[in-house]
């Protein structure tokens, strides 16, 4: 789940980026962006370490 809402806002902030350069105005701000990308790397982070220690469960049970 957290992989996807990490695609989902980095898709968001791909398409402001995209949409900023066409238009030459961004619909969201810096700060928007930089929540966007904070947001992202925290959904990112906690669900790689959720999915490592889940890994890191199956392998002690398995010994």
């Amino acid at each position: 789940m957290g992989l996807i809402i990490a695609a989902v806002l980095l898709a968001a902030f791909t398409a402001n980026v995209a949409i900023g350069s066409i238009a030459g105005d961004p619909y969201i701000g810096n700060v928007g962006e930089m929540l966007m990308l904070f947001a992202a790397s925290i959904a990112f982070s906690a669900d790689i370490l959720k999915r490592e220690a889940a890994v890191k469960k199956q392998s002690n049970n398995d010994e």
